[in-house]
């Protein structure tokens, strides 16, 4: 009877595992990246800031400006995320992305999950050779609504995960 309850535990804690490794890998075909491997994932908090602009119908809206995150591993910081876009790793690895893909964010209020190619890099270290970014499990982010002032700045606190990709 103890080894029947102790396989079935067994079972129960494996099929969870099963369940949460397919959640993971499901992502949107827009921001998929075939044939790369992950090399690193992190979890970033911080904030997406905003500028009060005149839009082309002349009308004063927010515009994104800049990301300014703080990137952890197993709750330390392990580097920093930041205008361009680039990523810093506290190892002096670094690479700057591009735009190639985006889906949207969970609800309204989350910004997108985006698929980044990587265009320039620097250093040596565990983002040496990452050729794709990908930003998931975004929560917050978004800014909407007037702004009544040109030039001011605003911020909407986000968590995101990012995952560093290489081919091969």
């Amino acid at each position: 009877m103890q080894h029947a309850k102790h396989a079935a535990f067994a079972l129960l804690l494996l099929s969870g595992l099963v369940v949460s490794a397919k959640a993971q890998t499901s992502l949107p075909d827009a921001i998929a990246a075939p044939g790369e491997t992950a090399v690193l994932t992190v979890h970033a908090e911080g904030a997406q800031v905003y500028e009060c602009k005149a839009g082309a119908d002349g009308k004063l809206a927010w515009a994104f400006r800049e990301p300014i995150a703080t990137l952890l591993a197993d709750g330390k910081t392990i580097g920093r995320h930041y205008a361009g876009p680039n990523w810093e790793h506290m190892d002096g690895s670094a690479v700057v992305g591009k735009a190639a893909g985006n889906a949207p964010g969970a609800t309204p209020d989350d910004i997108a999950w985006l698929k980044l190619q990587v265009t320039a890099s620097r250093g040596s270290g565990v983002l040496t050779g990452v050729t794709t970014v990908q930003r998931i499990n975004t929560k917050g982010g978004k800014l909407e609504g007037p702004c009544d002032k040109a030039g001011a700045f605003k911020s909407a606190p986000y968590s995101a995960e990012y995952v560093f990709l290489r081919k091969g």
